[in-house]
């Protein structure tokens, strides 16, 4: 196999920005990373601009992109929201699903994504009638992010019930298989592939019931797969949780095997100081989505406290009401910041690590998210003389990306060695705009 060189004017190598850095890259590996080299070597590409590992996208609903700007009229709940999303799950098909992700993961790609999460749980057709491929849906989303160029793990998700003791309203019989061990038949027909791994992922503990729990931890288990798993969003889910089993959701999930180093808790908002040990103690990971849980004014989760206790910390774009890594790392400090008043909670290499190296961990994919000989050769360049980065010294690389760049500054996606974005044009999906709109105005239409 060919190698190919990637010359980088700026790199971040995890605890520093150094110039002029060349990247040796063979069969989607990057093989040798050496660094002095002043001007770029003959045939190499050339990224200008500060190169980072691949962003790793913890946790997405692609078809929440449909409601961005949607469900911003007036006000409401996390509850009221809901019942709009319910109504765009119950528009969409295979074709469709397929057209609206494909958008979706390349507008993640222009942001710099190499790999997403995607917690999917709208498995059937409407009514709760299976397709003659009963992953029909679920393969629509791995040839999007395929066709997008993005790694993905798909989080098949179990959800079984509206509530505790409820059964699926009729939104939900989407979302449903009846039982857990009908959940793992269906799941157990996804296949990874080269840029696909498969997971799991519990809905919540109103969606799961307690005694079905340990059967999805266990098919994780089985396959060394991860598992996510919607974890006390809602105070209200909290509350419903104690009076139906005299417990928090946390305590329950690790009463019944749940938590664990490949499992990891996405929100983890209202949690008790033993809900924090049990995490932290079992190294259960944290999935911070801060863009969505202000935008559905979920609250500030005790993300400084978890990561103390040692719960390692992802980042999401969840609901997509952006699509910004960047923004995802800033808002964790800054919302941080808000509620404590205290400022410095975490470096900017700190955050970057969240984004990328304990991302793609969180995801299945510990061979992603640095710079380094062995690991994949997926890095993303943003431009260090924008409006937003014209400035500082390429030595604060780490800081211009966390506290000033945005996803419009990124020049380059590269994935296993190939570029997926050039010069800030996707290469499989040129008009990404015009593939949003059209995606979407099918549903609404």
């Amino acid at each position: 196999m060919q190698v190919t060189t990637y010359w980088l004017e700026h790199a971040w190598l995890g605890t520093r920005v150094e110039p002029g850095v060349a990247l040796e890259v063979r069969d989607g590996r990057i093989t040798a990373v050496r660094e002095g080299v002043d001007t770029p070597p003959p045939g190499a590409q050339v990224l200008r601009g500060l190169t980072l590992p691949g962003l790793a996208n913890a946790h997405s609903h692609a078809f929440h992109r449909a409601l961005r700007g949607m469900v911003q009229v007036g006000s409401g709940t996390f509850w009221t929201w809901r019942e709009v999303m319910y109504d765009v799950a119950a528009r969409l098909t295979p074709d469709t699903y397929y057209a609206l992700a494909r958008a979706v993961y390349a507008e993640m790609a222009l942001a710099g994504i190499t790999a997403v999460g995607e917690f999917h749980y709208l498995h059937h057709a409407p009514g709760g009638v299976a397709y003659a491929d009963a992953n029909a849906m679920g393969e629509a989303l791995i040839a999007a992010a395929g066709e997008a160029g993005i790694r993905i793990t798909l989080l098949d998700t179990a959800y079984l019930a509206a509530g505790f003791g409820e059964p699926p309203n009729h939104h939900q019989l989407r979302f449903c298989d009846g039982t857990a061990d009908v959940w793992a038949e269906r799941a157990d027909a996804l296949k990874d592939g080269e840029r696909v791994r498969i997971g799991a992922a519990i809905h919540s503990v109103r969606a799961v019931p307690a005694d079905q729990l340990s059967t999805v931890a266990s098919w994780a288990s089985a396959r060394n797969a991860p598992l996510h798993v919607h974890l006390s969003e809602q105070t209200a889910e909290n509350d419903a949780c104690r009076a139906m089993h005299g417990c928090t959701p946390t305590r329950l999930l690790a009463d019944h095997g749940v938590l664990g180093a490949r499992t990891t808790g996405v929100h983890n908002t209202h949690l008790t100081d033993e809900d924090i040990a049990l995490l932290g103690g079992t190294t259960t990971g944290t999935c911070m989505c801060p863009t969505t849980e202000r935008d559905l004014a979920d609250g500030i989760g005790p993300a400084p406290a978890l990561q103390t206790a040692g719960s390692p910390l992802s980042l999401g774009s969840d609901s997509h009401a952006v699509i910004d890594l960047f923004e995802e790392a800033r808002a964790m400090e800054l919302d941080e910041r808000l509620r404590s008043r205290t400022r410095g909670h975490w470096t900017a290499a700190a955050l970057l690590r969240a984004a990328t190296a304990d991302g793609h961990a969180a995801l299945g994919w510990p061979e992603a998210g640095g710079l380094e000989p062995g690991a994949l050769a997926d890095f993303t360049t943003i431009s260090l003389d924008s409006v937003r980065t014209a400035g500082p010294p390429p030595r604060l690389g780490a800081e211009t990306a966390v506290f000033a760049a945005s996803a419009a500054d990124v020049r380059h996606t590269v994935v296993g060695g190939r570029h997926v974005v050039r010069d800030g044009v996707h290469a499989a999906v040129p008009d990404a705009p015009r593939a949003l709109t059209d995606a979407i105005a099918a549903l609404h239409g």
